[in-house]
């Protein structure tokens, strides 16, 4: 079973924005869909080439697993490809990390702990670089929906407080890199933030907003972050704020219309009678 921080990375823009739900989401059952598993086993491909190409397993052992990987239900060569385009991006960055510094540090699938500002607080990075001067950490979406934009990213700020957390004091970091590769929407967005400004972040933003979802307080706000919410259909928040919509939406105008005239005139004329 996976484990999973009741303050995720992934749901970051939510708690951050409407910090109850987090504690209201606890009770509900996670939802598994197709295109979440799917992605599990898009990362699982991935992970096992950048594995073999990084020595971290021997060619037999890479044969063994990429065969039973080829017979899962989810596999495709279509999907292959585009696992690849990931992989190759990977391979460049890992690279150019052990241009700036040999000794580059390259983790796959890495569990990074930010709890010093999120109670509990961990993730999982899917490539993780530390070098001299740059801290890079990569993100593969495997969806088909919409292009997810690195830039003031929640949860890949996270995920860089949590590499920054754990190998800061190792490496002189000015730097920290977060990049989304969404290889089925031909997108790479990229975000660069200095580590001070970072650690504002974590300090003025997330640190209020994460005591308050851990302890189940502050106000619900509704916004786009419901979308994935798991109480969304029950949420009383959003119920009243759909309200709103629907009561602005219908409201009358102030004046009548040309077919509200004549309907109110031909009314009068039978009154008049």
């Amino acid at each position: 079973m996976t484990e999973h921080a009741l303050l995720s990375a992934s749901g970051a823009e939510r708690w951050i924005n409407c910090p109850p739900s987090a504690r209201l989401e606890e009770a509900m059952d996670e939802e598994s869909s197709e295109y979440a598993r799917e992605g599990s086993f898009a990362h699982s491909l991935a992970e096992s080439y950048l594995a073999y190409h990084l020595g971290l397993i021997k060619k037999g052992e890479f044969d063994k697993r990429h065969k039973k990987l080829k017979h899962d239900p989810f596999y495709s060569q279509e999907l292959d490809d585009y696992v690849k385009v990931y992989v190759d991006f990977a391979i460049e960055k890992i690279n150019e990390a052990r241009a700036r510094t040999p000794d580059a540090v390259v983790l796959l699938e890495m569990k990074l702990d930010y709890s010093t500002w999120v109670p509990g607080g961990f993730g999982t990075g899917d490539l993780v670089l530390v070098s001299d001067d740059v801290l890079e950490v990569i993100d593969l979406k495997f969806g088909r929906g919409i292009p997810v934009s690195a830039e003031d990213n929640p949860q890949m700020s996270l995920y860089g407080l949590g590499a920054l957390n754990q190998f800061g004091c190792l490496y002189n970091i000015n730097t920290v890199r977060m990049t989304i590769v969404q290889p089925r929407l031909d997108s790479i967005s990229t975000a660069e933030v200095t580590v001070d400004d970072l650690l504002y972040w974590a300090t003025n933003t997330v640190m209020g907003a994460a005591e308050k979802a851990w302890n189940g307080e502050g106000d619900f706000r509704c916004g786009e972050w419901c979308r994935f919410c798991r109480v969304r259909a029950t949420c009383r928040a959003r119920a009243e704020e759909n309200m709103k919509l629907a009561c602005y939406d219908f409201k009358k105008p102030p004046l009548l219309t040309d077919e509200e005239i004549v309907e109110v005139l031909g009314a009068a004329d039978e009154y008049m009678k």
